[in-house]
């Protein structure tokens, strides 16, 4: 039996301003909608990925929730945002080893809550005073993934020179791909203009520098190449996959903000997929702020390191580019589901289901997640032909 893992089905519920459910309840439906799209009943998930996010509300109970029984694989992954191709990558383990035949896994959340309530978005560990180090810090105003990703950005700008107006073309291209996508929460075009006049958030980093907040969830089936070889969907051959965490420390001699996990991450995978970043057709990064989409293509090695500014102003990107980058929008103008984002969009294009916004070579699509503040990256291989 060729038990090759591959991507089976997608499933994507309602995404953005979605009021009154719970991120359990968009989990369920999430992981319905990927069985239903690979054409699976739902009984025959025998493997279930769960990322619990910050909330932590989506967790073992969702086997409950979803009245699946008898399953041979079940656990809670947490990675951050590096936690998709986390999932991915255990699960196409489980495949292979004949562990399971077909696992689910899934992200969901729900932090935006109906301004007509009164409450605004819900966030983990919000009120939590910090201490020790963390206190210290916090103490400097650096106390939030915003705040956090800002030093590393400047520290990247003080090294290399690279500029605000250079993070603003990625934001500006992205969102020109998100036009084309009916599913984007921000559809309307923004100029470099627009990108610079937008508010402060932690200087350098502009309001359209950052990534949305949504409501939704995200699930992909995983399974073997000859069960999928009779199933609803073209297959996604996951074709290889690594890992990195760097473990940074705030100390001198830290490499933080100047290299992230993608730098050992992305050779490894594409080692293990026997193809070189010459192949890569479709680049889906990882994008919770403009500066990790900069760090990561320096990583990655699409450009080299210092020079990534002056690459993402150079007009490679966007719909008109020579690198097709965040064909969905990404996570700064289509909708923030962790690393579920940029999956979610590799399938789409590996299966050539990407409509308007369809890349059109697609044979080879890089994934990549990072988590924390760059202290967990995930990198994956995906493509439409078996290896």
């Amino acid at each position: 039996m060729n038990r090759a893992p591959v991507i089976a089905g997608l499933g994507i519920t309602e995404m953005g301003k979605v009021y009154g459910r719970t991120a359990p309840e968009f989990a369920a439906e999430a992981v319905r909608l990927a069985a239903a799209d690979a054409g699976l009943d739902l009984r025959q998930v025998d493997g279930l990925l769960t990322n619990t996010g910050l909330s932590g509300d989506v967790g073992l109970g969702l086997q409950r929730d979803l009245g699946l029984r008898e399953l041979r694989l079940l656990s809670e992954v947490q990675a951050y945002g590096s936690s998709a191709g986390a999932m991915v990558q255990y699960a196409a383990m489980a495949v292979a080893s004949g562990m399971a035949d077909v696992v689910a896994c899934v992200f969901a959340d729900a932090p935006l809550k109906d301004p007509s309530s009164g409450a605004g978005a819900a966030y983990a560990g919000a009120g939590r005073v910090p201490s020790g180090w963390q206190g210290l810090a916090a103490a400097s105003g650096i106390y939030s993934a915003n705040t956090m990703y800002a030093l590393a950005a400047r520290r990247h700008m003080r090294r290399y020179g690279t500029t605000s107006e250079q993070l603003g073309h990625i934001a500006v291209a992205q969102r020109a791909w998100a036009t084309r996508n009916p599913r984007a929460q921000m559809r309307e075009p923004i100029t470099l203009e627009d990108h610079q006049n937008s508010r402060w958030i932690a200087e350098p980093f502009h309001l359209l520098d950052c990534c949305l907040v949504s409501n939704g969830g995200v699930a992909v089936i995983v399974t073997s190449a000859d069960r999928a070889a009779d199933l609803a969907q073209p297959p996604v051959h996951i074709r290889g996959w690594a890992q990195a965490h760097p473990g940074y420390v705030m100390g001198r001699g830290s490499e933080f903000g100047l290299v992230s996990g993608a730098a050992r991450s992305g050779p490894a995978a594409l080692k293990m997929a026997g193809v070189s970043l010459s192949d890569i057709d479709v680049v889906e990064l990882y994008d919770c702020y403009t500066f990790t989409v900069l760090i990561s293509l320096e990583d990655y090695g699409f450009c080299a390191k210092g020079e990534g500014g002056p690459f993402v102003a150079g007009g490679v990107l966007g719909p008109e580019g020579s690198l097709a980058v965040n064909t969905g929008g990404g996570q700064l103008s289509s909708y923030y589901m962790w690393g579920m984002t940029p999956l979610s969009e590799a399938v789409i294009q590996a299966r050539g289901q990407g409509g308007e916004r369809q890349a059109p070579r697609h044979d080879m699509v890089l994934v990549s997640g990072n988590g924390g503040v760059l202290d967990h990256h995930s990198t994956l291989i995906l493509s439409p032909h078996a290896r």
